[in-house]
């Protein structure tokens, strides 16, 4: 059986394929954040451990490297 190598997808065509599908899930996010503050009594879940995972994430999110899916999964495991 011969080992068929394939060739990882140019960075352009990944944004291509997934950027309408980020945009949607970002705004939905936002959406969400959006309706919670704007909920009656918004400061019960500041220190509500579901939020500070949102919050946590979307720093990772943020930051520069690889393996983000990874880092978030971790920390949802430690919660």
């Amino acid at each position: 059986m011969a080992l068929t190598v394939t060739h990882p997808r140019l960075a352009r065509e990944t944004l291509d394929i997934y950027f309408l599908e980020v945009r949607a899930r970002l705004l939905e996010i936002a959406a969400t954040l959006d309706r919670i503050d704007r909920s009656a009594r918004p400061e019960e879940v500041v220190a509500d451990s579901r939020l500070a995972f949102v919050r946590e994430a979307l720093a990772v999110l943020q930051s520069a490297g690889p393996e983000r899916a990874r880092r978030i999964e971790e920390l949802y495991s430690l919660k």
